[in-house]
């Protein structure tokens, strides 16, 4: 029995032996040849099919989910996509060559041991592939398992808000670099991130940006050249926008997001898809990460019973199942976002945060921000294993970043849905950014980050900057109890170094720029000006 099995209490009613074959050639439709693994359970005659793609490599770690389903009665093909692990062609970063799906199915239907059964199963770039493997009509398909994944890449990874996502963008140049140059051997990859750290660091601070690369793995990456001369909303991101194929997704579908993940807002968009598109959907979001959900108790368990069911023609769990951070419990909800009330937390002067309207009069807070000492940030939404809630205090006690705090609460507050902030804010450049960032303060004074959400003003097609405006920044949604003793904080600054490259202040091209310009900044919260924040109040909370 696999020690995930075991792990996650998915023990198997019948435990079938498990064969393998590896180093499989399928042929792409365009003759470049791709290598997978093939297990199967010995004792069954042409069981279900569960198709892993994946760039990541095979023989590691990843190995144990395939050997799992194995042994549980599924077959499962294993293949590592074109350039990776051994398979032909070039990787292309996050653009996924149709000639693989299609050579693929091809050469499944013309197997043996391939049933009518088929499923799809992953996490990320794993579960990106399964929206492009929509593109095709595939009767067979039964259920698409997809964690961490959307169906458009770039809005929530690379430009959320118009900013670019410089940490996750070189963190994950560095994932691969380490991968393909360490050919994918787990001690080399182990060995790796004992200076990674270091690395990273140094490449997110390099001028122009278009060195980072080379900063970073001593080369240039192509699709991270791609990634900076291609701003938001550019004919280059279509590639990687799959959204047009939801009409062509299996009847059931399972999503599963974490509150910690950079992808979970346009997950959640998928959803609200999915279901107007008539199929069956389960969505399953916890306190996790990016990545890290399917391998957890609650996550294994839902997913494995959404798959049994789906290959059984049994019914299984639909609807929405939310981890409520503060509360620490599970929830089951009708749907996303649930019913609530929208909710406004007015930013005061010094720094406090009431649901009290503003006074007529009172003086903006002001901050200076300066990119060569860019405003660090800390947990959040990053490809980093330091992701999640962290202890802000560090990063708040800095004269760049405003708080604005409750007093302590006198009874719980119980907040599911879309979080938003409007600034009414003057700056004294018209290149800048603006981070705002929701807490939870406990009694003895930790600051732990919930969600956050950046804009950057002046970039094309995006949102101008004015002499005094309001600036309107969606963060990400949440699932949250702040409980009685502890405070609500709104943190405001105009950076979060490297989750968010930072603005130079020039309004130059992001790849090539190498002047730095500092600004001056005012956050107004008057009766006529009233900057605040707007939480989701859950019916018949406090």
């Amino acid at each position: 029995m696999t020690l995930l099995s075991r792990l996650f209490g998915v023990r198997p009613a019948i435990r079938h032996p498990v064969q393998g074959r590896r180093d499989i050639v399928i042929p792409a439709t365009d003759g470049v040849p791709l290598l997978a693994t093939h297990y199967y359970p010995a004792d069954l005659d042409r069981p279900p099919l569960v198709l892993l793609r994946s760039p990541y490599g095979r023989g590691n770690a990843l190995d144990q989910l395939p050997k799992l389903l194995a042994e549980r009665g599924y077959q499962v093909l294993y293949q590592s996509l074109r350039g990776t692990a051994g398979s032909g062609g070039r990787f292309d970063g996050f653009t996924i060559d149709p000639a693989d799906a299609d050579g693929t199915l091809s050469w499944l239907r013309a197997q043996p041991w391939f049933g009518d059964q088929l499923a799809t199963w992953g996490a990320s770039y794993l579960g990106l592939v399964q929206w492009e493997l929509a593109a095709r009509h595939i009767p067979e398909w039964k259920i698409a398992l997809i964690q961490d994944a959307p169906s458009a890449f770039a809005e929530h990874f690379m430009y959320p808000g118009g900013a670019f996502a410089l940490g996750n963008a070189l963190g994950w140049v560095q994932l691969v670099d380490t991968m393909f140059s360490g050919n994918f051997s787990l001690p080399r990859q182990m060995l790796a991130t004992f200076t990674a750290g270091r690395k990273l660091r140094r490449a997110t601070l390099t001028l122009p940006l278009e060195q980072a690369d080379r900063a970073l793995t001593g080369r240039r990456v192509s699709w991270f050249q791609e990634w900076i001369s291609n701003g938001r909303g550019q004919a280059y991101w279509e590639r990687t926008d799959h959204r047009a194929n939801t009409e062509r997704m299996p009847p059931r579908v399972h999503l599963q997001g974490g509150w910690y993940d950079f992808f979970l807002p346009s997950m959640l968009a998928d959803h609200a898809r999915l279901l107007a598109a008539g199929r069956e959907v389960r969505l399953l979001v916890g306190p996790w990460g990016h990545g890290r959900g399917l391998y957890t108790r609650e996550g294994m368990q839902d997913a494995l019973a959404a798959l049994d069911a789906a290959m059984n023609g049994d019914a299984a769990p639909t609807g929405v199942r939310v981890f409520v951070t503060g509360a620490k419990r599970w929830r089951d909800l009708p749907g996303w976002p649930p019913a609530h009330q929208p909710t406004s937390w007015y930013l005061r002067p010094g720094g406090r945060l009431s649901r009290e309207e503003p006074a007529p009069e009172a003086s903006p807070s002001r901050y200076r921000y300066d990119p060569g000492d860019p405003t660090p940030t800390v947990g959040g939404t990053a490809v980093s294993r330091s992701a999640g809630p962290k202890d802000n205090r560090a990063i708040e006690a800095r004269a760049d970043v405003l708080t604005f705090t409750t007093a302590p609460l006198t009874e719980d507050v119980e907040v599911i849905g879309p979080v938003r902030v409007r600034l009414h804010a003057r700056s004294s450049i018209p290149d800048v950014d603006y981070f705002a960032r929701l807490c939870d303060v406990s009694p003895r004074g930790r600051s732990l980050n919930l969600c956050d959400g950046i804009v950057r003003l002046n970039q094309p097609g995006g949102i101008r900057a004015a002499d005094m405006g309001a600036v309107d920044i969606e963060l990400w949604p949440l699932a949250h109890r702040f409980v009685r003793g502890h405070r609500i904080r709104l943190q405001v600054s105009s950076g979060a170094h490297p989750r968010y490259g930072r603005n130079p202040g020039t309004g130059q091209p992001l790849a090539e720029a190498r002047e730095l310009r500092a600004s001056e900044h005012e956050i107004f919260h008057d009766l006529d000006h009233p900057s605040a924040l707007w939480l989701p109040l859950t019916p018949g909370a406090s």
